[in-house]
């Protein structure tokens, strides 16, 4: 089993990679903040926040997403790791979430195997066939920034039509391709954040301008 650092590592690498969808791939999924620079500090508001039945209890997930607003602004919002990981349990095993990987070897700081750079303020591991890792974002734009930078510096390599899903305030990453696919699907309200000068979707898939110029959100994914 990875250690912490790396499989925070992974949710960075992801772009480089596919997978089979078996349950053992690299990590393949993320996911964003939001519009807002929210902090992902708010107060955990009991155990149906975040939930598809109590989605906007205390700001949870949803709490703050405008009807009306940018492909962005209307992405899923958390406001804590326990609202995050109860939206990702409600499309692909997440439950409990630790501060540990099942490992249990501990993790360095908030900003393990992510830099400063990318404004994660909280991470959180769960999953049970593979590690799950969920980040809390402070600044989404700062975090799209430093993702648009990492795939630069690969210089046009890696799969063009992968990337990392994202919410308003909170990322997630998988050791397996069928959580990416899960949480991929109309009714999770999630999107690819793709940074690859490459990419190039199929007709009839979205392609919505990111916070970052150069890069897009999608529902399309293709390992």
């Amino acid at each position: 089993m990875a250690s912490a650092t790396a499989v925070a590592a992974a949710l960075l690498v992801l772009t480089a990679c596919g997978g089979s969808g078996d349950g053992n791939e690299s990590p393949l999924v993320g996911i964003g903040s939001g519009a807002d620079g929210g902090t992902g500090a708010a107060t955990d508001g009991g155990p149906d926040e975040g939930t598809l039945e109590n989605p906007t209890k205390n700001g949870g997930v949803n709490g703050n997403a405008p009807k009306d607003g940018t492909a962005f602004q209307k992405l899923p919002k958390a406001g804590t790791m326990a609202a995050a990981a109860r939206f990702v349990n409600g499309y692909t095993p997440c439950d409990p979430v630790s501060r540990t990987p099942a490992d249990g070897k501990p993790s360095e700081g908030p900003d393990t195997g992510f830099g400063p750079a990318f404004s994660v303020t909280e991470i959180g591991y769960c999953g049970r066939r593979g590690i799950t890792t969920i980040a809390l974002i402070k600044d989404p734009k700062a975090f799209q920034t430093a993702f648009k930078a990492q795939v630069d510096a690969k210089k046009g390599s890696g799969n063009p039509d992968s990337g990392i899903v994202v919410g308003q305030d909170f990322a997630m990453g998988s050791e397996s391709s069928d959580a990416m696919s899960a949480l991929l699907q109309p009714q999770a309200g999630l999107l690819m954040l793709n940074c690859h000068a490459d990419f190039n979707p199929p007709s009839g898939y979205r392609k919505e301008p990111a916070l970052v110029k150069g890069c897009v959100l999608t529902d399309y994914y293709k390992d």
